[in-house]
């Protein structure tokens, strides 16, 4: 049930002799309220919102209040989030950054602090990491993440900042073409200064518009980077422009998509078979090589859809539902990818072994019907009293006659393994 408007204010800081720093736009009920989040992430593309996706998110908002941070726009958010979805919530508040001097406005910090779930719109990632970085607004972002279990999403720029690595285009945009011709160009600005602090995404860079231009070369050289530069195991987490990425709390993702697009999600790691993994060529101004036979990388890549039920596991990063792998490699100054036919031993085909944590209840919360992302031979619901409520042979359960409240959900499949999910229903 949508809640009724009853505050709708548009405030421009513009006064003489008061801040022109930032411009709020706010929609909802005035007076804050305090809920209990759900917590996760969601990274989307950029060419446009996925409904589904932002339901999710809105959803793990728990009712509560939700701030958007942009750079440039206005409030084209505050509607569609607030009314247009049909996701309860209690408020949505724009606000613009117009100047670094916004990054020490207490009433920014303020609401930051008050917020269930946060949303980063598109526009130029190194505006933000400007404004936001190593600053009282920063800190306030990670500590909505890790002591309020805020949602955190957000929109191409928006979602290429999450990441513990990111491009920072601080220099601008870089291409494939350019990346491989010169790993360590002026504009190639893989960053590892702390910022957002997602602890799903440790070791991990995010990359957005992915298919307008295929950047996949360019993800391959900045994970050659991460190795070379930082030391770490990288990871990367990628989008076309019409597939979101959302992440819960035990570490799962859930990829969603439009029916009529072609797009995939991708997540991206080295070759964990392959002894001495590393680049044959990884200097600045030579041609990047990572070829390794044809399989440097190994690639999940999952086409999105509207019911996102499928999944790719995080804690392993080995195990996914509806996807496949894939060999990524650069050789020649050229990118290539090729068909995985074999998996190698230290990679976990789910095919063939299921794992807990990437079985998914959704919605959740949910008020008419509640469904999984497997099949099952039995799926019973219990109250908290212990007392069995419904139960279903399939994978989907009509739950509209049930009293709001929290409930077990127990689910049988054809591996005999018996599953518990927690289940929020709201009284449709």
């Amino acid at each position: 049930m949508k809640k009724n408007l009853t505050a709708i204010a548009v405030v421009f800081f513009s006064l003489m002799g008061y801040s022109q720093s930032y411009t709020s736009f706010f929609t909802g009920n005035a007076t804050n309220l305090v809920t209990q989040p759900l917590g996760g992430v969601c990274l989307m593309g950029g060419a446009g919102e996925s409904d589904e996706a932002m339901i999710w998110f809105l959803e793990r908002a728990a009712g509560g209040d939700v701030v958007v941070l942009r750079a440039t726009g206005s409030d084209g958010y505050n509607d569609y989030m607030y009314s247009d979805l049909g996701v309860n919530i209690n408020s949505v508040e724009t606000i613009r950054f117009n100047s670094a001097a916004a990054s020490s406005e207490q009433y920014i910090i303020d609401k930051i602090n008050q917020a269930e779930a946060l949303w980063f719109a598109g526009g130029d990632q190194w505006d933000y990491i400007t404004y936001w970085r190593n600053n009282a607004i920063g800190e306030a972002i990670n500590n909505a993440i890790n002591e309020r279990n805020a949602v955190i999403g957000g929109l191409s720029a928006g979602m290429a900042i999450q990441g513990d690595y990111y491009f920072s285009a601080q220099n601008g945009t870089i291409t494939s073409e350019e990346a491989i011709a010169n790993p360590y160009a002026v504009d190639a600005t893989v960053d590892g200064t702390p910022f957002l602090e997602n602890a799903s995404l440790v070791n991990t860079i995010t990359d957005t518009h992915f298919d307008s231009p295929d950047r996949r070369g360019r993800i391959s050289v900045f994970l050659g980077r991460m190795l070379e530069d930082f030391g770490i195991e990288p990871r990367a987490i990628a989008c076309d422009e019409y597939t979101a990425v959302c992440i819960d709390e035990n570490g799962v993702a859930r990829i969603f998509g439009e029916a009529n697009e072609l797009d995939y999600a991708y997540f991206v790691q080295r070759n964990c078979a392959i002894e001495n993994n590393i680049p044959e060529s990884l200097s600045a101004g030579q041609t990047f090589e990572w070829n390794q036979g044809g399989e440097a990388l190994t690639v999940y890549r999952v086409r999105g859809n509207e019911a996102g039920d499928k999944t790719f596991d995080l804690n392993t990063w080995t195990s996914g539902v509806g996807g496949e792998w894939f060999y990524w490699s650069v050789s020649g100054g050229q990118f290539v990818q090729s068909p995985v036919t074999q998996l190698p031993d230290c990679l976990v085909n789910i095919q063939e072994k299921k794992v807990e944590n990437s079985i998914i209840v959704y919605p959740n919360p949910a008020g008419e019907f509640i469904q999984v992302n497997v099949e099952v031979e039995e799926m019973l619901l219990y109250n908290l009293q212990g007392q069995q409520v419904l139960s279903s042979t399939t994978n989907r359960m009509n739950i509209r006659e049930l009293p709001s409240g929290t409930y077990t959900l127990h689910l049988r499949t054809k591996d005999g393994m018996e599953v518990r999910k927690t289940v929020l229903v709201t009284s449709y």
